[in-house]
């Protein structure tokens, strides 16, 4: 079965750089529409990142500041985070999309100021 292993959050001053890691298994992170979404508490899950076609999107409030990459040989997409602020304290998750849905189980990253 599909299965997408998050790793890489963590507690961080505000300013500071985390890199998430996600390893996919039984799917190809080359072959398929990826992201990154995060969601805050009390507040819906948002898009903060993908890639569509080979061409990268984000969301306005990380440009600039976050990077999506892929690593095709080790199946495994990255969301790399700079300048972090505490209002991108979230629980992040990696997405693969074709036919079906799939979503790694989070991982906590947590910003202070």
């Amino acid at each position: 079965q599909v299965q997408l292993v998050e790793s890489g959050g963590g507690l961080v001053q505000a300013g500071g750089s985390l890199r998430l890691s996600c390893a996919a298994s039984r799917i190809s992170v080359s072959a398929n529409v990826i992201g990154w979404y995060r969601q805050a508490p009390g507040k819906q899950r948002e898009l903060v990142a993908g890639i569509v076609n080979g061409l990268t999107n984000y969301a306005e409030f990380v440009k600039g500041r976050f990077t999506i990459s892929r690593d095709n040989a080790k199946n495994t997409m990255y969301l790399q985070l700079n300048s972090l602020k505490p209002e991108d304290t979230a629980v992040y998750y990696c997405n693969i999309r074709n036919s079906y849905e799939y979503w790694g189980q989070g991982t906590q990253v947590t910003v202070s100021s």
